[in-house]
């Protein structure tokens, strides 16, 4: 089959509402600050409530990645679950909108679409509270085997994880690929989300469910349990096939076998939001990966997109990145 796709991402299909707070909102409110808390409905409503003013786009981690690699020129498509409400109907404009294929039948019963509360701190970091509704009726009957067949890459995010059914679709599209002489890749998403599936995200690596992992430096110490960054660098050079390590303002390195690549960071003027940094990162490395491109302009393409995106509020592009990548001499 034809290569239609460059990069094929399956995640949660979550709408985000983003607000800045002070490290007392979040106090009195009892979030883990840094973290992606799972939340049900009630809570939902609650946290809303108590925000002050907020933006509303279309997220979810895998979704981002999709839409940032679309920016850059890739040819993305997306899986993922929504219901047929409201929420669910934003979520599909904005992510077909921004030139990603998305087919998935959205759910006509059962929970509303996923939302995720997403608070901003001064320091730009970014305390996730996520209600994930329908994302936990993606089922192996949503994966469609000839668009997985026809991606290059397909691309799952470790927060697909937590939804049991989602587990066995996550395995279903690994299958598909690989029958079809394709890659898949994963990214840990979350510390947190490390330390609940450590042990089944270390065996998706070592029997070589995923070919490429992507990580940061603190995903990256708490899947090998370690304070040192090299000691844990080493440990998932002798375990995975290739992954790349974000390491903020130090760049990333990217690694495969004995090889070495370091990336350096783009500067920025002011870190407004953490939030999708990584899932930029991973964005621009596909690209450039699934381009031909070489690591050395993969890591730099992905930490271009990721100092684009920091420097905003919200995780999408506010330009397009294939014109930022241009004039930064890397396309």
């Amino acid at each position: 089959m034809s290569r239609t796709y460059d990069v094929l991402a399956i995640g949660n299909a979550i709408v985000d509402v983003i607000a800045r707070c002070e490290e007392d909102f979040l106090h009195r409110q009892q979030i883990v600050k840094g973290a992606m808390n799972l939340i049900d409905e009630d809570r939902a409503e609650s946290i809303y409530g108590a925000m002050g003013p907020a933006t509303v786009i279309s997220g979810g981690s895998a979704a981002n990645t999709a839409v940032a690699a679309a920016s850059f020129g890739a040819r993305s498509a997306f899986i993922g679950k929504v219901k047929a409400d409201p929420v669910g109907d934003l979520f599909a404009h904005d992510i077909v909108a921004s030139g990603v294929a998305f087919g998935t039948t959205p759910a006509t019963e059962g929970k509303a679409t996923a939302r995720s509360f997403i608070l901003v701190t001064p320091d730009g970091e970014r305390s996730m509270n996520t209600f994930l509704g329908a994302c936990q009726d993606l089922t192996e009957a949503d994966i469609d085997p000839a668009t997985v067949e026809a991606a290059t890459v397909t691309y799952l995010e470790g927060y697909l994880w937590d939804p049991p059914a989602a587990k066995i679709a996550f395995r279903k599209a690994a299958e598909i690929a690989h029958a079809a002489g394709r890659e898949v890749a994963i990214t840990l998403s979350d510390s947190f989300c490390v330390d609940r599936y450590r042990a089944e995200f270390r065996q998706l690596i070592v029997s070589g469910t995923v070919d490429l992992v992507f990580a940061n430096e603190h995903e990256l110490k708490a899947l090998y349990e370690t304070a040192d960054f090299d000691t844990a660098l080493a440990a998932l050079r002798h375990e995975a096939k290739r992954a790349a390590v974000t390491r903020s303002e130090k760049g990333s390195v990217i690694i495969e076998g004995a090889t070495t690549v370091e990336a350096p960071a783009f500067p920025i003027e002011k870190l407004e939001d953490a939030t999708g940094a990584g899932d930029a990162y991973a964005a621009g490395f596909l690209f450039g990966y699934t381009t031909g491109l070489g690591y050395d302009k993969a890591g730099r393409l992905g930490s271009l997109a990721a100092s684009h995106v920091i420097q905003k509020i919200g995780a999408r592009p506010a330009q397009s990145l294939k014109e930022l990548a241009q004039q930064n001499g890397l396309i």
